[in-house]
């Protein structure tokens, strides 16, 4: 038969739908191989508190012995290295556990739930930050805002064409699985890093949890010719005030059509200050008329009249008046007359000091 994206045969679920599912079609569907999520044990996985050297290479990048306690952070040997150990759980229950080691290599244990790391910090909180690693997440409760996670898988290298839906959002399985402790949030700050990578994870987050409840933050620069990468490069370059104040002014994330009123300003200083091109707009060619209408460029002018009032005569001239000021140039749509009368009407209005040697000195 036809086999659907889920795995289940098209024509046993016809079966099964219609009542008819048989002995034979139970086996099949028994068959259907289902993940299985282990369940992890504190004593099976033998994490150790963190030893002077791992404590100094966190103090070095101002992360204290305080807030790494708080978040469980340990160690572990593991394939003969000693790793740092970052623990997720959820109602102080262990669900997962990711390594990492001083090179920057990730492992974490396999077939475990996917879950937010420092999940249990958010609930029923209102406000949210979503950061890009375990360490951002730390950095970030250093400067005070200990309603933070961290993504579990770091970020994708482009922004996927498609939304897929909730059973086969695998790479952000973990969203799901943290559904309850996302929703009760009104404002979800994504401090995701500021490299491409970093900024198509803030897309694909904001497209599943709701453009309307994002915001981003803004990374400063850390000397003259770089900016930050991330939370913990603020922390380290610019100290803990420079990162709170990166989270006080985050900004909304942008939704199509939405804007925010200040990014007009400039436009309006010039439109103000006539200063920016034809804002206030450009003479009619009748200087008692310049007081009550100019013709200005994105804007429509309707001309209306009782029949025979000359309001054709009126536009022609006006236009012949505009290209000989400005050189401006017009297409003439005409549903009345034909193109040849068109044209007459407006040699009609031009008043010529000599004879125009080709079309184009008419402009059209």
């Amino acid at each position: 038969g036809y086999t659907q994206p889920d795995g289940v045969p098209k024509a046993y679920q016809a079966k099964k739908d219609s009542g008819n599912e048989n002995e034979s079609d139970q086996e099949v569907k028994a068959n259907q191989p289902v993940k299985v999520i282990r369940k992890l044990r504190e004593e099976d996985l033998r994490l150790e508190p963190l030893c002077d050297e791992l404590v100094t290479y966190f103090s070095e990048r101002m992360i204290s012995a305080k807030t790494l306690r708080r978040n469980n952070v340990s160690q572990r040997k593991r394939n003969n290295k000693i790793v740092i150990a970052f623990t997720y759980r959820r109602d102080k229950v262990l669900v997962g556990c990711k390594y990492r080691e001083v090179s920057k290599k990730f492992s974490q244990e396999a077939n475990t739930e996917k879950i937010l790391y420092g999940l249990d910090d958010i609930k029923q909180a209102r406000d949210i930050i979503i950061v890009e690693g375990e360490i951002d997440k730390l950095s970030m409760e250093e400067a005070g805002y200990c309603n933070c996670v961290s993504v579990p898988d770091g970020a994708p290298a482009q922004v996927s064409n498609k939304l897929p839906d909730k059973d086969h959002d695998k790479k952000y399985s973990y969203l799901w699985n943290c559904k309850e402790y996302l929703d009760p949030a009104s404002r979800i700050i994504l401090a995701t890093d500021a490299d491409p990578p970093g900024q198509a994870l803030a897309e694909e987050l904001a497209r599943r949890l709701g453009k309307e409840r994002c915001w981003r933050v803004k990374w400063p620069k850390k000397n003259e010719t770089e900016f930050c990468k991330d939370a913990n490069e603020v922390l380290m370059f610019l100290g803990p005030r420079a990162l709170k104040e990166v989270i006080e002014g985050a900004e909304l994330y942008p939704i199509r059509g939405l804007f925010n009123f200040k990014d007009f300003f400039p436009e309006i200083d010039s439109y103000y200050l006539g200063i920016h091109g034809d804002e206030l707009g450009i003479p009619t060619g009748w200087k008692c008329m310049d007081g009550l209408y100019k013709v200005v460029p994105g804007e429509l002018t309707i001309v209306t009249g009782v029949p025979n009032s000359g309001k054709s005569e009126w536009i022609d001239a006006l236009l012949c008046n505009i290209n000989n000021q400005c050189g401006w140039k017009f297409v003439l749509c005409s549903m009345e007359n034909k193109a040849s009368h068109c044209l007459l009407s407006m040699l009609s209005s031009l008043s010529f000091h000599s004879t125009p040697r080709n079309n184009d000195d008419f402009g059209v």
